[in-house]
């Protein structure tokens, strides 16, 4: 018997039982009575070599990493290698840059480091299209929807992208916005940044209002230089903006930081939202609006999962994670 298969008796998640079985106290009483009750049950011992095991062993699980300053993506990175951390498993980490071919750089590590499945946080599916046939180990795009992909060994755990934008600029428009400008990535490359484009457009024409990409998008990387230098080419423009709809959290900082050098102030002049639900978020002054996505629970679900195709040959499955808006301070209502 495996941790795994003490998750799937009791009912409650690998990284519950993990818990429990390190005797860590975030368990509520009644999860650790059933585990322990289904561990006595089957006699089950945890192996106390785990961490000595894991260097010859060559089970190894496989995170391929889109971007190398996206703070949600090392939060659900962390959460994975403590849900794994007392498996027979271990994780590798291989970092991408975020316009990078996921795919093809997959294609190569599978024939040198023969990992038994991949976790790939962030994806076009574009590259996954054309080149995952390749791929025969069970795999899961983390925060990316692969159900219409239909390859047998890709299942998928994502955010809404496009309903958790849209929601995100409802409340802008809400709040009475109209001039709201968008940092995001390369449309052509960034396939997360045309769904949450899609959710920007969405929530305009519900509004009975004209999206205008052209003047109000500005492409930037996920990062806080980036983002900084794409906001002080949309101050540059002059064009009426009262609010802002950042693609992360990360670039919503970024951008803050240039409307502040420009003598402005955040949200008295313009308004900000994020995406992401990151840390960074809670502890920034303001606080910022922003969508939370459920990081752990995504975690959580692609271990799950895929541990499931390995070891008992499960078939690919696909889940949405719930989504929040969290309204904090960066965000003023105005007269419309």
């Amino acid at each position: 018997m495996t941790i795994i298969d003490i998750a799937k008796e009791s009912g409650y998640s690998v990284s519950t039982v993990s818990r429990v079985l390190n005797n860590r106290k975030d368990v509520s009483p009644e999860a650790k009575q059933r585990i322990l009750a289904i561990v006595e049950e089957y006699g089950f011992v945890p192996n106390n070599n785990a961490k000595r095991l894991k260097q010859t062993t060559t089970k190894a699980i496989l995170v391929v990493v889109k971007g190398t300053l996206n703070m949600l993506f090392a939060n659900i990175i962390e959460s994975v290698q403590k849900m794994v951390e007392d498996s027979e498993y271990t994780v590798g980490v291989h970092y991408l840059d975020e316009d990078a071919n996921e795919v093809e750089e997959a294609i190569r590590l599978c024939r040198e480091r023969k990992p038994l499945g991949i976790l790939f946080l962030g994806g076009n599916p574009d590259y996954f299209k054309a080149e995952f046939g390749n791929i025969t180990i069970p795999c899961v795009l983390v925060t990316t929807q692969g159900e219409e992909l239909s390859f047998d060994n890709l299942s998928s755990v994502a955010t809404d992208d496009i309903a958790a934008a849209e929601q995100a600029v409802d409340y802008l428009i809400d709040n009475g916005h109209r001039n709201i400008a968008v940092l995001g990535g390369d449309l052509q490359s960034s396939h997360v940044s045309r769904q949450r484009c899609e959710g920007y457009c969405n929530s305009f024409l519900k509004h009975g209002l004209t999206p205008d990409t052209k003047l109000y998008y500005e492409k930037a990387r996920f990062s806080y230089d980036s983002a900084y230098q794409a906001m002080t080419r949309l101050l540059d423009k002059q064009i009426p903006i009262t609010a802002v709809f950042a693609m992360s959290d990360v670039m919503a900082v970024g951008a803050i930081r240039a409307i502040c050098d420009r003598g402005l102030r955040v949200p008295d002049d313009i308004s900000m939202i994020g995406f992401d639900g990151t840390m960074l978020a809670d502890y920034y002054n303001p606080k910022i609006v922003t969508i939370r996505q459920r990081y752990e629970e995504i975690a959580s679900r692609s271990v799950e999962i895929l541990l499931r195709m390995i070891d008992l040959n499960t078939p690919a499955a696909h889940e949405l994670i719930p989504f929040e808006l969290q309204n904090t301070e960066s965000v003023r209502k105005i007269s419309e």
